[in-house]
């Protein structure tokens, strides 16, 4: 092999040397030589569940960046984010970690949000939301497998012949029923008399189900209470359109209660009527003179009984002499 064949060989081998570092360039960084590009944002959480540096942030499912780093902050895991100059994330835009399938790696997945609720600049903080991962869902379902084999022991023990000699509660029925087996037969007895009886149509249950007399004075009983039931309603409707009408102002009695002028009326009214009666009960005024003085009263019935001599003068003298017959009698 001469000198030429071997520089040849050397410089091929370093040509494909140098595709194989390009190929690997393109699969890691999608052919870009600065992963310095972009805007950074961070987003924190509980935890950050195995995701690490290098790691995808996809909106929707396609990615718009990486994780640069990742730390603790104030209680927090920090998660920074380089994401593509083309996107922007909406300020509403909810972020959660997410697995790729069973075996694949973590990464930082985004919603749309909304356009018009404004964009995270760069440097901002996202929303966050953490949500269970499978480690966490494996975890509580053998939790949850612990506590049904738990149950289901204390079942079968409940059930079995027990720990403490006491019997499980299949033993423990069966020995209910022994112990009262004679109260049992006497309660079984006791039911199937019952029942005869019944059948036979004694009894009130007897004759309400055999008895047809019976059975006809309970529904006519019934359709008598329907009945005042129905004339019970109807009373209250009649009185509800009383007061309706009462309320409204008609009749006598709306008119006294509702109507102002007719009430002022009456109060009037009511007014008057006491002075008079308080007239009549006053012995110096005249209609109290009439009813409380005696001597009064007694002239009254002396003129009566003149008036009435003179009247039987006029029918003997003629009306000539009645002027003079009168004014005798009076005076």
């Amino acid at each position: 092999m001469n000198q030429n064949q071997m520089t040849a060989r050397v410089g091929l081998f370093f040509i494909i040397g140098l595709a194989l570092i390009w190929v690997t360039f393109e699969a890691l960084h999608n052919g870009r030589f600065s992963t310095k590009e972009g805007y950074t944002v961070t987003a924190a959480f509980s935890s950050l569940k195995e995701l690490k540096a290098g790691n995808d942030v996809r909106m929707a499912g396609v990615q718009i960046g990486t994780v640069e780093k990742t730390r603790l902050t104030g209680g927090k895991a920090e998660a920074v984010l380089r994401i593509s100059n083309e996107v922007q994330i909406a300020q509403d835009a909810t972020a959660i970690i997410a697995m790729a399938g069973l075996l694949g790696a973590n990464y930082i997945s985004l919603d749309l949000g909304k356009p018009d609720a404004g964009t995270v600049p760069s440097g901002g903080q996202l929303r966050t939301k953490d949500v269970a991962d499978l480690n966490q869902i494996i975890g509580d379902l053998g939790n949850l497998g612990q506590e049904i084999k738990s149950t289901l022991g204390q079942i079968s023990g409940s059930m079995g012949s027990g720990s403490e000699g006491g019997g499980g509660i299949f033993q423990k029925i069966d020995k209910l029923i022994t112990d009262n087996s004679a109260k049992i037969t006497e309660t079984t007895g006791n039911l199937e008399k019952i029942t005869a009886q019944i059948r036979s149509g004694e009894g009130t249950l007897g004759k309400l189900i055999y008895d047809q007399a019976a059975y006809d004075q309970l529904l006519a009983t019934v359709t008598e209470i329907k009945a005042a039931a129905t004339d019970a309603r109807a009373f209250m409707t009649d009185t509800k359109d009383i007061i309706a009408q009462v309320k409204s102002g008609q009749g006598a009695l709306g008119v006294l209660l509702y109507d102002q002028p007719t009430a002022d009326n009456l109060r009037v009214t009511v007014k008057n009527v006491r002075e008079v009666s308080d007239k009549l009960n006053d012995p110096k005024s005249t209609f109290g003179q009439l009813i409380t003085n005696d001597n009064l009263a007694k002239d009254m019935q002396s003129t009566l009984r003149k008036v009435d001599r003179a009247m039987d003068g006029l029918g003997d003298q003629g009306p000539i002499t009645a002027v003079g017959v009168a004014a005798s009698a009076l005076f």
